[in-house]
């Protein structure tokens, strides 16, 4: 992809491949820089790009983002784009508001870069999210071929203002507490509980580990526990706070199979809005898929916004 180019009337954009560690942190930064000038999850908020690289067992990208990350930046270095992948043939773009010009480029870079064949071997599949917010790039993948799936997901959004919080109502028999980060044992308790929480086998201590002591964007006394009576790990809310856009976000939020319908989380996320309040946070999101019962959890909380996406496919 070097040389591939873009002339708008203002300036040329210049597209090539991801290079080193320094445009780790280059994406990063144009996800700050846009988070307050374009609409909830737009870009990739800064917990996921770091979990895309630090929420291994080593914190580096999983082996299928090597070659995988594209990038555009104007002629004097300025990153503007950048298209990557997440899971196997699913693109996601991130990109400037002011630089939309140049969103076919990278969807056809992703078409180039990021599919995988379909089941029979005879054809390639691409996915792409969008927001129903998002009319430009709905218009853009229709245009390319791309169709719209039943299934999506959901981010929603709290301003916090003059809100006056709920209380913070702790179920008997639990104890709510933060991470205790440096404790070995914990790292394995936590991700046993992810495990049991979302029906998984894969999540292991040492990416909890590696996540806790590299991830710029964690911070212990946001990472928020119901513990039981005997010990047991119940639920976690990790909250993130981001001091630069003033944003707060959850992720993740569950609670084990055995402390069910008991108010754990809801205890945990208000717990969460308190202490982001406390920080100087204005906002706090929360997403997930749309059709899974957190979401009744997420409206009894109170987020007055809420905006759905879809996944787009493309078989060719």
């Amino acid at each position: 992809m070097t040389g591939m180019t873009i002339h708008s009337a203002r300036e040329r954009i210049i597209a090539r491949p991801y290079r080193d560690d320094e445009d780790f942190w280059r994406v990063r930064n144009l996800l700050l820089e846009t988070y307050s000038i374009t609409p909830p999850d737009f870009n990739w908020d800064v917990r996921r790009w770091d979990g895309s690289r630090f929420h291994h067992k080593e914190p580096v990208w999983e082996p299928y983002w090597e070659g995988r990350v594209g990038l555009w930046e104007t002629a004097d270095g300025r990153l503007v784009g950048a298209v990557h992948p997440e899971s196997e043939a699913e693109a996601f773009l991130e990109i400037h508001p002011d630089y939309r010009q140049v969103e076919e480029e990278m969807l056809a870079w992703a078409e180039s870069h990021l599919v995988k064949a379909t089941e029979d071997g005879t054809q390639h599949q691409l996915t792409v999210f969008v927001y129903e917010y998002d009319a430009l790039r709905r218009r853009l993948l229709e245009r390319r071929g791309f169709q719209k799936m039943p299934h999506g997901g959901v981010i929603r959004r709290l301003h916090f203002g003059n809100k006056v919080l709920p209380p913070v109502e702790v179920p008997e028999g639990y104890t709510l507490r933060t991470a205790r980060a440096h404790d070995a044992e914990e790292y394995q308790r936590f991700a046993d509980l992810l495990n049991a929480a979302f029906n998984r086998t894969f999540h292991k201590a040492q990416e909890i580990r590696t996540f806790r002591a590299t991830a710029p964007s964690y911070r212990p006394d946001l990472d928020l526990f119901a513990e039981s009576a005997d010990g047991s790990l119940a639920a976690n809310v990790g909250v993130i706070y981001v001091e630069e856009i003033r944003a707060g976000l959850y992720e993740p939020v569950c609670t084990h199979p055995d402390h069910r319908q008991k108010g754990l989380a809801r205890a945990l996320m208000l717990e969460g809005m308190h202490r982001l309040k406390a920080l100087g946070a204005t906002e706090v999101t929360v997403g997930t898929g749309d059709m899974v019962p957190a979401n009744q959890l997420y409206e009894s909380v109170g987020f007055p916004e809420t905006y759905k996406g879809y996944h787009w496919r493309k078989v060719w």
